[in-house]
C-alpha cells in the first residue's frame, strides 16, 4: 500500500547552524564513512559521488551467472555497507571533506576560514549568476533584478516560480537554464495592495554548471526570498553574496565576465551525472520508496532504457524535483564501458512550455512539470508518470507497466533491507549507512549484475542467453522478456534469446 498523499514533510529545514559539531575528516585511501542517518533535517554532508566512468568505483563484485543462480547474489552487501569509495566526480565538486565552511553573508559575521586549504584541482563554488524573479499583475512573471547584469536570463523567470505557485505559500525547485543548472526558493505574502491584488510573490535564485553543489545555499535562499518579500528593491546581500561565490562565465570570443579565476573542470557533462547527490532532509529517499511504491521497478526498467519520462504533480513542485533525482538513481551502473555508447540519462528537473523546444531534441531525459499541457504533446515523452500513476502511449513499452514475481521479489528485497537498516539505526545506533545509499547500491548491483551477465555471454562461444541466465539476473524469463529484448537493442549486445513466448499462459 502506498501514500496516497503528495506532500511530504520536506520543506521546513535548514542548514547546519553556526557553532555546530563539525564532522571528523573520512578515512585516508579515498573512502569515507557514512553517517548521513544520523544528520538532523537540513545537514549539508557530501554525497557519495558515484561514478559510471571506468575509473569509477565498483560496490561490489559483480555475480557470475553460476554465482547469482546459486543464490550468492542475494549475500552481496547492499544494505550493510559501512564504506563507500569517493569516485573523482565527487572530489571534484564537493567542499572539503569534514569541513563546515560559514562565509559572513551567512552568518553576519567575519568569514570563517577553513582549516585546511582547498586542493587546487578542487573546485569552489561556481555561482555564475544570482537573480529575483517577481510576479506584476500587469506584466506576469519577469527579472527585476540580477547579477551579472548581462547575463541571458531568458526563460528563468517562469522555471523559478512554477507554474500554480500562486496557490502555495512556498517551495523550491531545481531547474536547467542551457549548460547550467539553478535553484530558487519561492514565497508567496499577502498584503495590503490593490495593486499587487492582495499578494506579493518572488523568487530568489541562483545558477552554478552543477547542482551537486547548490544546497548550500538553500537555507540562504529561503532567507533572501522573505527578505525581498518584505523589504523589495534591497539587494546588498545578494550583491555581496555574488562577489563572494562568482565564478567565471565563458563566453563566444573566449574572454570572461569575472576577473575572479577559478578552474573549470574537462568536462561540464560530468557535473550531470545522476548518481550526484543533490540536497535533500532526511527521509527524501524513503518518501520516494513508499510513494511509488512496486512502481519503482517499473521507473527501474524505463530509466535503465534511457527513456524520456515526464513526472507530472501540482504544487509544490520542490519534493517532485527529489523524485526526478531518485528516478536518476536508478540507472547507475559501475562497470566499465557499460552504456558508452547510450545516451546520457540527463535530469532536466522542473520544465515548463518554454522547454518545449529543447525537449524536442532530447532522446533521453527525466523531469518534472506542474503543466498538465505536456501531457497531450506525446511526442516529447515516452514515459508520463501523473503523481503515482505510471504510464505510456508506445504499444511496445506496455508489457514494462505489468508487475511480474520478480519485480515483487526485487521490491520485497528492497523492503527487506531497508527495514534491516533501520532497525540497526533505531535499536543498534548504527548510523554508518543512510538510506540514500542503500537505495543507490541496491539498484546499481541489479544493474550490474545484469549486465556482468549479459557481457559473459556475449563474450562466450555460442552467446546463447537462457533462461537459467535471466534468472540469474533477477528477471522474470517471461514477462521480461520483452524488456530483455529492448535492452540489447539499446546497448547494441550481440546475444541470442532462445526463450520462448508462449501465446497463452
Amino acid at each position: 500500500m502506498v501514500e496516497q498523499s503528495d506532500r511530504a514533510p520536506l520543506l521546513d529545514w535548514e542548514e547546519i547552524p553556526a557553532g555546530a559539531p563539525v564532522p571528523a575528516p573520512p578515512p585516508e585511501r579515498g573512502y569515507v564513512s557514512r553517517g548521513a542517518n544520523c544528520r538532523a533535517l537540513g545537514s549539508t554532508a557530501p554525497g557519495t559521488g558515484w561514478s559510471t566512468s571506468p575509473g569509477g568505483p565498483g560496490a561490489f563484485p559483480s555475480p557470475s551467472p553460476s554465482a547469482a543462480a546459486s543464490g550468492e547474489a542475494d549475500s552481496a552487501p547492499v544494505a550493510s555497507a559501512e564504506t563507500v569509495r569517493v569516485g573523482p566526480c565527487w572530489d571534484a565538486h564537493s567542499p572539503v571533506k569534514g569541513e563546515c565552511r560559514l562565509s559572513g553573508w551567512e552568518t553576519g559575521g567575519p568569514e570563517k576560514k577553513p582549516a585546511t586549504s582547498v586542493p587546487e584541482w578542487e573546485e569552489k563554488d561556481q555561482i555564475v549568476a544570482v537573480f529575483v524573479v517577481t510576479f506584476d499583475t500587469r506584466s506576469g512573471n519577469i527579472v527585476e533584478w540580477c547579477l551579472p547584469q548581462d547575463i541571458d536570463l531568458d526563460g528563468v523567470e517562469f522555471k523559478s516560480m512554477a507554474s500554480g505557485s500562486h496557490r502555495i505559500s512556498s517551495d523550491f525547485n531545481y531547474f536547467r537554464k542551457g549548460s547550467y543548472f539553478g535553484l530558487a526558493c519561492f514565497a508567496n505574502m499577502p498584503v495590503e495592495s490593490a495593486q499587487e491584488r492582495g499578494a506579493r510573490m518572488k523568487s530568489v535564485g541562483i545558477l552554478s554548471p552543477s547542482y551537486t553543489l547548490l544546497y548550500k545555499y538553500m537555507h540562504f535562499l529561503e532567507n533572501q526570498v522573505r527578505h525581498q518579500l518584505e523589504s523589495p528593491g534591497h539587494y546588498t546581500q545578494l550583491e555581496a553574496f555574488y562577489e563572494d561565490k562568482k565564478g567565471v562565465l565563458p563566453i563566444e570570443n573566449g574572454a570572461a565576465t569575472s576577473l575572479q579565476p577559478i578552474h573549470w573542470l574537462p568536462s561540464i557533462n560530468r557535473c550531470m551525472h545522476p548518481e550526484m547527490k543533490i540536497t535533500h532532509p532526511a527521509g527524501c529517499m524513503s518518501h520516494f520508496i513508499k510513494f511509488f511504491g512496486e512502481q519503482i521497478i517499473v521507473l527501474w526498467k524505463f530509466a535503465l532504457l534511457r527513456k524520456r519520462i515526464l513526472m507530472f504533480s501540482p504544487p509544490p513542485v520542490g519534493v517532485v524535483c527529489y523524485r526526478v533525482y531518485g528516478c536518476c538513481c536508478l540507472a547507475n551502473v559501475s562497470l566499465p564501458g557499460i552504456g558508452v555508447s547510450v545516451p546520457e540519462f540527463r535530469p532536466f528537473f522542473y520544465i515548463n512550455v518554454a522547454d518545449i523546444e529543447v525537449l524536442e531534441t532530447e532522446v533521453s531525459y527525466v523531469a518534472c512539470t506542474t503543466e498538465k499541457i505536456f501531457e497531450e504533446k506525446k511526442g516529447l515523452y515516452d514515459v508520463y508518470v501523473d503523481n503515482q500513476n505510471v504510464r505510456t502511449h508506445h504499444e511496445n513499452l506496455q508489457p514494462l507497466l505489468r508487475i511480474n514475481g520478480a519485480d515483487r521479489d526485487k521490491y520485497r528485497k528492497l523492503s527487506e533491507q531497508r527495514q534491516m537498516l533501520l532497525y540497526s539505526q533505531e535499536v543498534d545506533q548504527d548510523c554508518s549507512s543512510s538510506e540514500e545509499d542503500l537505495f543507490i547500491l541496491f539498484f546499481m548491483e541489479q544493474n550490474n549484475r545484469i549486465f556482468q551477465i549479459l557481457s559473459e555471454v556475449s563474450a562466450s562461444q555460442d552467446k546463447t542467453l537462457t533462461e537459467e541466465h535471466v534468472r540469474a539476473m533477477g528477471l522474470d524469463p517471461q514477462g521480461d522478456r520483452s524488456f530483455l529484448m529492448d535492452l540489447l537493442e539499446v546497448y547494441g549486445i550481440d546475444v541470442m534469446l532462445v526463450i520462448d513466448n508462449p501465446c497463452c499462459p
